[in-house]
């Protein structure tokens, strides 16, 4: 194996300060690594973390050498990748194979080395690595103990090889805290996603119609930002519950075939493919910016945009002009892939603390456990849940109340009543 891959090594002294700077704003993962300097809870353990190489990442794979491991680290996105970051990493000698602008092919190649340490655990931000062990790398499926999964994408293909009896180890769905999605995806996608279209376009939100395709968590943030700078926000939902909230949050609702008659910028944040697709360009007004918020680059069907075009220009970085034949033009950003990494710095640490809390506690429990977990995805045990926002609430110097005794026993009685 090389020690690492990266851009330019002389990076690293600047990576190393931003990851020392940004290390003071997620206490609870510092708290968790003096946790594992003491205990090396794991001792002799390799780890593969297919995730994005940014400045948080950086702490969660220096929390896990704490506690013992080994850590190979490739990028979970070809465009994500903090180039002083993944120099800083692999100076310290962390095996590093990450650089912003992959080929797909060299993306593979990077995820392929990553995996050359034979890893027990396998950290995943889309699902890449976990089914790359399933497909191409098969001989390593003998040393996983189990994997954590990061983002919604991710889940949803491993519930799709669960469902088909095709998971080769337990999954914890890192994802599923509500630790997780209630603030990173909701607040972390939210300010990360404006941030990266106003640094791509430097647009005034306010006055302008904003689209925003899925109102999960993630859509939830972005929507609620947008509505904050002024914007007037449209929602584009399938499912009825999901809608209905829209409604009641004060949003118009409507399918996309409407809303791309009106929308001055859309933004995805689905999971899904084609959510933005040729019957929907043809009808949307000259201008229209196009953003995406999920994971892959899948959300914006780009082959209809290109087969719809005459004429394509790079206006300036993460920026593309799409001209139609009569004259409209459409402006994909970041090449249709994740907008908030590739345009910005992606979320906050603050509440990236969290996210990567829960995966640093679940990879430990993945080595304690394993033998009685079975070829399943699980939801982040409780306890751990519980704990990170315990330890978030503590660094933030927040007491909360405390049931009494009396409460206690109400709470496990069913003979009170009136």
């Amino acid at each position: 194996m090389k020690d690492y891959r990266v851009k330019d090594i002389n990076l690293a002294e600047g990576g190393k300060t931003r990851i020392e700077w940004v290390s003071g704003r997620m206490p609870v993962l510092g708290m968790i690594r003096e946790r594992y300097e003491r205990e090396k809870p794991l001792e002799n353990v390799n780890i593969t973390a297919c995730l994005h190489v940014t400045v948080e990442t950086a702490n969660l794979i220096l929390t896990l050498r704490a506690g013992g491991a080994e850590v190979a680290l490739s990028a979970a996105n070809p465009l994500s990748t903090q180039e002083d970051i993944a120099a800083a990493l692999a100076l310290s000698g962390i095996r590093t194979y990450a650089f912003r602008g992959e080929t797909e092919e060299e993306y593979y190649e990077c995820i392929d080395e990553a995996l050359g340490v034979e890893p027990a655990v396998v950290l995943d931000d889309g699902g890449d690595a976990i089914t790359r062990v399933h497909t191409v790398r098969e001989e390593l499926m003998k040393n996983v103990k189990g994997a954590c999964e990061e983002t919604t994408t991710g889940v949803i293909r491993h519930h799709a090889r669960a469902k088909e009896n095709k998971l080769g180890f337990p999954i914890i769905s890192v994802n599923d805290a509500e630790t997780k999605m209630m603030f990173d995806n909701r607040y972390g996608t939210g300010q990360s996603t404006i941030h990266g279209i106003m640094n791509a376009t430097n647009i005034l939100l306010a006055g302008r119609v904003v689209v925003v395709a899925g109102y999960g968590w993630c859509g939830r943030g972005v929507a609620l930002r947008a509505k904050g700078l002024g914007s007037s926000v449209i929602v584009v939902e399938t499912n009825p519950r999901k809608a209905l909230e829209a409604v009641m949050d004060g949003y118009r609702v409507m399918p996309m075939r409407e809303a791309a008659k009106i929308g001055d910028l859309f933004i995805t944040a689905t999971g899904d493919i084609s959510v933005i697709r040729g019957e929907h360009f043809g009808l949307m007004n000259d201008g229209v910016i196009l953003a995406n918020a999920g994971h892959f680059n899948v959300e914006i069907n780009i082959n209809d945009l290109e087969e719809m075009a005459v004429a394509k220009t790079e206006i300036k970085e993460n920026v593309v002009e799409y001209r139609m034949r009569e004259g409209r033009k459409l402006y994909l950003l970041s090449e249709g892939r994740i907008v908030n990494l590739t345009a910005a710095y992606g979320h906050p640490p603050e509440v990236m603390d969290m996210s990567f809390a829960n995966q640093a506690l679940c990879v430990r429990y993945i080595i304690e456990n394993h033998k009685k977990l079975r070829k399943e995805v699980y939801s982040v045990p409780k306890e751990i849940d519980e704990e990170v926002a315990r330890l978030k609430l503590k660094s933030m110097s927040v007491e909360i109340e405390e049931l009494t005794e009396e409460q206690k026993k109400y709470f496990g009685s069913w003979d009170f009543g009136t």
